[in-house]
């Protein structure tokens, strides 16, 4: 399964992915009562109605948050937030991986403001985050989700539209999007975009709760059967689009689709030590990888045929060195379509012979199959220091790892 977040024209807040979860069949009633029971953890601050309600934005039939509340203050330190929704989180029950998302919400949050005023985490204090509404979004977001299963499902999101122009708040007029936001973003595996909407469109709750919600960022929507689809209406209203997030749940193929750039070129007279010197540098240049081929060209001629996968981000800097590597005079470029067994990276702590390493490996699921491969450099690594064969050590780690799997189907 594959649940698809698509931001792509009304950017995101909390209170509209809160409704598009319900939209999509999250039970409202058990949200609304999880909210009710953690009012009690944010003093000066009464929830006097909390519903959904069903609205029209430009035509498109949505789920819009109907919330009324009764606070009077303005500021408030973001620990006695984070408190508040981790008491929540316990007094609700909620599952080990539900906690640890809604935490990492609000640490996110927590952790962009200190960066962006150069002060220590327990020093940061809210404004406009301060209201309860940012305990409403993340706990209920996280209630939906445990409540659709899908902190176990692969999360993929669209570019987030950001919007465009000035925002004016607490710290005064800057340009949007804010630094919040970007500090948010900065480092996560998503993607933004502005536009001619002159306003914000992807609130600091929502942003947090985006990048700590979806697995990878892509500008197309995956190959998939669509099974259902839920609305969540955001408050204001525009007048060139529907301020409306999408997001999308249903089975995906097998494989994933994605598209790269190959490069190509013949280069004569090169040694073995700088073609082998050469494929570290591409690499080292983010290259997904590179081979070389012997062959024969005209007249006879003995000649290596040098060819890299790259994405677009990569190009240039690849064929710079490429032809400062090998003086060629020329690089054949084209699109290539791959199909992709669906994979993730993990990264776990084991011991072994009395020394701790922490060890990378890439986790594959085709067809019912799972499967995984240790990263060659730690392999290489930790057999050395363990004195023992690349094989050998291999063998002992997937038993490891192995166990480590089991665990986790199990917790």
């Amino acid at each position: 399964m594959v649940l698809v977040i698509d931001p792509q024209i009304a950017g995101i807040s909390g209170d509209m992915l809160l409704c598009s979860l319900v939209d999509l069949g999250a039970d409202k009633n058990k949200i609304i009562n999880g909210i009710k029971e953690s009012e009690k953890f944010l003093s000066n601050s009464t929830i006097k109605k909390i519903d959904f309600s069903k609205v029209k934005k430009h035509g498109i039939e949505s789920l819009q948050l109907i919330l009324e509340i009764d606070e009077e203050i303005h500021e408030r330190k973001g620990l006695e937030i984070k408190n508040a929704i981790v008491d929540s989180a316990k007094e609700i029950n909620l599952s080990k991986k539900a906690k640890l998302f809604a935490e990492s919400c609000i640490n996110t949050l927590i952790l962009s403001e200190s960066k962006i005023h150069g002060i220590p985490e327990e020093s940061v204090h809210f404004h406009e985050a301060s209201s309860i509404d940012t305990l409403v979004d993340i706990i209920g977001i996280t209630i939906a989700l445990e409540d659709l299963d899908l902190f176990d499902e692969k999360i993929v999101c669209l570019p987030v539209s950001v919007g465009g122009g000035s925002v004016t708040f607490s710290h005064g007029t800057m340009s949007n999007p804010a630094s919040a936001i970007l500090e948010i973003f900065k480092n996560s595996k998503l993607t933004i975009k502005g536009n001619d909407a002159n306003e914000e469109l992807t609130t600091p709750t929502g942003a947090c709760i985006l990048v700590n919600l979806a697995h990878q960022s892509v500008k197309y929507y995956p190959s998939m059967k669509v099974e259902s689809i839920g609305y969540g209406a955001g408050q204001k209203d525009f007048e060139s689009f529907s301020n409306v997030l999408k997001i999308i749940r249903g089975s995906e193929n097998n494989f994933e689709i994605d598209s790269v750039k190959i490069l190509e070129t013949n280069v004569d007279d090169i040694s073995g030590e700088i073609l082998g010197n050469l494929i570290e540098k591409i690499m080292v240049k983010g290259a997904r990888d590179v081979s070389i081929y012997h062959g024969i060209t005209k007249k006879g001629r003995p000649t290596n045929l040098v060819s890299v996968i790259c994405t677009d981000d990569t190009l240039d800097e690849i064929v710079d060195t490429l032809v400062l590597e090998t003086g060629t005079l020329g690089i054949r470029i084209s699109d290539s379509d791959r199909f992709i067994v669906p994979r993730s990276n993990h990264n776990v702590s084991i011991s072994l012979n009395g020394h701790t390493f922490q060890v990378h490996y890439k986790k594959s699921s085709f067809k019912g199959k799972v499967d995984f491969k240790i990263e060659f450099d730690d392999l290489k690594k930790i057999s050395n220091i363990v004195d023992k064969s690349i094989k050998e050590t291999d063998v002992l780690l997937r038993k490891e790892i192995e166990k480590l799997e089991v665990d986790n189907d199990h917790s």
